[in-house]
Parts: C-alpha cells; structure tokens; sequence
C-alpha cells in the first residue's frame, strides 16, 4: 500500500481516536450502547489508519494530504 496520507492528516486522526476512545470508556456521555460501539470502531479505523498512512476511502475518491507521495 502506498501512503496517501501526510502527517497533520494521521496526527488529527490518533487525536480524534483518542477523544473517542475517552468518550465511550471515561464519561458516560456515549452510555454503552449504539454510540458506544460506533465510537470506538471509528477510533479503531481512525488509529490503523493513521499508523498505516493509507486511508481506502482517500484513494477511492483521489485524495492525498501529503505533500511528498507519487
């Protein structure tokens, strides 16, 4: 897989994931239903994103947020 994602994209992304992940387990803002499970797979996707560098949806519609990829 090639990166398609620059560093402000993937550090928004862990920041997002970890404010979700304090929602659903530190408050109980989410409860522990729906919201719950929805929350923590979006800072799920949002994390192995951000790691990888690649996001599929950002080469489905042609995007690239970094400046320094092919």
């Amino acid at each position: 897989m090639t990166t398609n994602m620059g560093k402000i994209d993937r550090t928004l992304r862990i920041v997002i994931a970890a404010a979700l992940a304090y929602a659903a387990f530190g408050t109980t803002v989410l409860g522990s239903g729906a919201l719950f499970w929805l929350a923590l797979i979006v800072a799920a996707v949002f994390t192995l994103t951000a790691f990888v560098g690649n996001c599929p949806l950002y080469r489905i519609i042609g995007l690239k947020t970094c400046s320094d990829c092919g």
